[in-house]
């Protein structure tokens, strides 16, 4: 009789007593998975707009935006609804960039601080992707190697000081930095990363987790392993000194006490830009980051050096790194400039100790697309094109006139409340006529910034706006005319974002005009920047 089958008997002067095996086991009960209520045709006729067969740049300005409502996507960082206010581009002319309606922008951030070369490639650039294309698109790492990728592994290791040499070329900045906590986690043998408040480093796992913005908070991080720390420069506070070195020294401190307090044999890497740049473009404080090298040695902890956004000579350097005197990070990361963003690439850089480590062990993280020829390709061209047209000396002669301008402005607008600048790389801080802080980055846009973000797009601007900070980076092979350009247009966007937020309106707004330098503008120092604090000695290199 199977189990739970139930019988009958007749005892008991014929009353009818039920009787069933006892059956000990471990039996499933039945249950019906569910069951989907309506069937979708997955696989119907396809039927495509005939003008997908039209060339592209063909399509008018009304049938595209008319495309964006019928078939809407996603942004990033903005609301998706948002698209419908942004200019189409169709085409890009050196600095500048032009929509569908034929008006110009001048590229006022470069992007996303990426198209450092404008947008007018070097012909180099574009005739390398071309052949790469026509002879091998691409070969998977583990399959084969292409000329080129030995091609720039030895040019980026000849560019980079100490014995840092190129590892891995993965496709986004983000991944640099995924593949750099690997390498440091494997390294070290240990897991904690420690990183700042005032950072970015990516939006996928790990890099996000690194992050200290408010952008770590979408996907409810919960990494673990992730310490942050303040840098020396603090929103809301100050460091205790009488001067910077005694807040470098506090701000040192703080950091070693930190490190002792989570435990050095728990900390795999220091991960940091090496000028701070969405979080407003801080250049670290003489000694700073020498007492991070220093802490780093003595604890056998990775420094790791984010160069993402800076390098490949946005501040006027090779690598930002190269500003802070007999520093030498373990690990770097770097991509938007690598290739001027012609083509997504990155690159993970490691000292030959870390080389050596993983010559007998695989690293641990891979990309499909990590090494691609096509990128590669672009990217060596970029990179020559630098050097033999000495981009970043240009970058460096420049800065002179960039800082002079992003300090009249500040002297112009009291919504300003100060600026920092390296190379062509500069912020400028919002105030409230109080002189408080106008707005956190996480919080709703409000009308003061949406009516200056509207005035910066009416006067011909593009750009990335992460507020209170206004970033200004343009294309590192702007002319000075171009600049000057960029600076009147911007003041007139500025005029209505210091009248947006309460202050008197300026009765003549500056003129940039010319490009000569007074010997009096160009000693002019910096308007001041959010200080550091001190006490007890920090290891020294």
């Amino acid at each position: 009789m199977p189990p739970q089958q139930i019988s009958v008997s007749t005892a008991n002067n014929g009353t009818i007593t039920p009787i069933r095996d006892a059956v000990k086991g471990g039996e499933n009960w039945p249950r019906p998975a569910p069951s989907m209520q309506e069937t979708v045709d997955n696989e119907p006729e396809i039927k495509v707009d005939p003008k997908h067969f039209d060339p592209v740049g063909s399509w008018s300005d009304d049938y595209i935006k008319n495309s964006m409502v019928e078939n809407p996507f996603m942004l990033t960082w903005a609301p998706g609804a948002s698209r419908m206010n942004v200019p189409v581009m169709t085409h890009g002319e050196g600095p500048y960039l032009v929509d569908t309606l034929g008006k110009r922008y001048l590229d006022w951030t470069s992007q996303a601080v990426c198209a450092n070369l404008g947008h007018s490639l070097p012909p180099a650039i574009v005739e390398a992707a071309a052949r790469q294309m026509s002879s091998i698109p691409f070969v998977y790492g583990g399959c084969g190697i292409t000329e080129v990728r030995v091609r720039l592994n030895q040019l980026i290791s000849e560019i980079m000081p100490g014995d840092l040499m190129a590892a891995v070329f993965p496709s986004s900045g983000a991944e640099a930095n995924e593949a750099a906590i690997m390498m440091a986690r494997r390294y070290t043998g240990k897991h904690k990363v420690f990183s700042w408040y005032r950072s970015y480093h990516g939006a996928t796992g790990n890099a996000a987790s690194a992050t200290g913005d408010f952008r770590r908070w979408y996907g409810n991080e919960t990494n673990a392993g992730f310490v942050k720390c303040f840098n020396p420069f603090p929103l809301f506070f100050k460091y205790a000194g009488d001067d910077e070195a005694e807040r470098v020294q506090q701000a040192l401190n703080m950091l070693e006490e930190q490190i002792l307090n989570e435990g050095p044999d728990t900390i795999a890497c220091i991960l940091m830009e090496s000028v701070v740049g969405a979080g407003g473009v801080l250049v670290m404080p003489p000694g700073y980051m020498q007492g991070i090298r220093a802490m780093c040695t003595k604890y056998n902890i990775m420094m790791i050096c984010d160069e993402v956004m800076m390098g490949f000579g946005r501040t006027g350097k090779l690598f930002g790194f190269q500003h802070y005197e007999g520093v030498i990070p373990d690990i770097v990361s770097a991509a938007k400039g690598i290739s001027s963003a012609s083509i997504p690439l990155s690159m993970t850089a490691a000292s030959k100790k870390i080389i050596d480590f993983f010559a007998d062990k695989p690293l641990g993280y891979g990309s499909t697309y990590q090494a691609h020829p096509v990128a590669m390709a672009c990217a060596y061209e970029n990179i020559k094109y630098l050097l033999q047209e000495d981009i970043v000396g240009q970058v460096q002669r420049k800065s002179a006139l960039f800082e002079q301008k992003m300090k009249e402005m500040v002297m112009t607008y009291p919504c300003l409340k100060q600026y920092r600048a390296v190379g062509l790389m500069g912020c400028f801080d919002v105030q409230t006529p109080c002189g408080e802080n106008p707005r956190l980055q996480h919080e709703a846009l409000g009308p003061a910034f949406a009516l200056y973000k509207q005035a910066f797009i009416e006067n011909g601007l593009a750009g990335i706006h992460r507020y209170p900070h206004i970033h200004v980076s343009p294309p590192l092979n702007i002319t000075e005319e171009q600049m000057l350009d960029g600076f009147e247009r911007h003041s007139r966007a500025i005029a209505v974002l210091n009248k947006a937020l309460g202050f008197p309106e300026i009765d003549s707004q500056p003129v940039f005009v010319s490009s000569s330098l007074s010997t009096e503008a160009t000693e002019q120092s910096k308007a001041p920047q959010d200080s550091l604090n001190v006490s007890a000695p920090a290891p020294t290199m």
